[in-house]
């Protein structure tokens, strides 16, 4: 079984929350309230300009040529969904982006701690563990999109959610990233491989916090 196939397994029960979670459902049903998923736009936002950040530290810390040039390509890549996707939704939903260049004008507590979470995995962690960190959010999106592709919510802005993580372009970024963290596995201690499965799962929890944090409007209790 790959490193991947592993990892998958064991967090079967957290992503099948994540299916399940009223967020995800109201998306693809068209019930969500809209005020729910224009704070996670917001959010969201805020989550890929440090995601890209963590993109490129990996970058850096690649060992060869060609994968700097495509975790670089991620980084990149992340930007362009970010202004195709989330600068359709800013539009659409009357949002403007703040001085930092993201449209959170107070990020959330999930977000912050997320965002933290992969931050202090990137700058001490090695290459495995910064995709073993950001491999969650790629990979629970595309089984998203393939498990209500299909679905018809009623709203546009839904609909245009459900059809980019069920794109075969996306398919292609997240199976490019589980090939390249089954390639570390292969090289790594059992101690790193320890590591990378910890940090896997946690990110994997923070995916469904974020959507709990969405679907509450999460704020800071003081």
């Amino acid at each position: 079984m790959k490193f991947s196939e592993q990892l998958r397994n064991r967090v079967d029960a957290i992503w099948n929350a994540s299916f399940e979670h009223p967020f995800v459902t109201g998306v693809a049903d068209g019930s969500l309230p809209i005020e729910c998923f224009i704070y996670y736009v917001q959010q969201d936002s805020f989550y890929l300009s440090r995601f890209a950040q963590v993109q490129a530290i990996g970058a850096a810390k690649a060992l060869d040529f060609y994968t700097t040039s495509q975790m670089a390509f991620h980084a990149r890549a992340t930007f362009d969904a970010e202004h195709m996707l989330h600068e359709g939704f800013a539009k659409d939903l009357g949002l403007e982006k703040n001085s930092e260049g993201h449209m959170a004008n107070v990020p959330a507590p999930t977000a912050v701690a997320y965002t933290n979470h992969m931050l202090s995995v990137a700058y001490k962690g090695s290459l495995g563990e910064v995709i073993a960190a950001i491999l969650p959010c790629y990979w629970l999106y595309w089984e998203i999109g393939e498990k209500y592709k299909g679905s018809t919510p009623g709203h546009p802005v839904y609909q245009k959610w459900i059809d980019t993580y069920g794109d075969e372009w996306f398919a292609t970024l997240v199976k490019e990233q589980i090939d390249r963290l089954d390639d570390w596995a292969k090289r790594a201690s059992n101690e790193e491989m320890k590591r990378m499965e910890d940090i896997f799962v946690t990110s994997s929890r923070y995916e469904y916090m974020f959507w709990e944090m969405s679907y509450t409007l999460e704020k800071w209790p003081v």
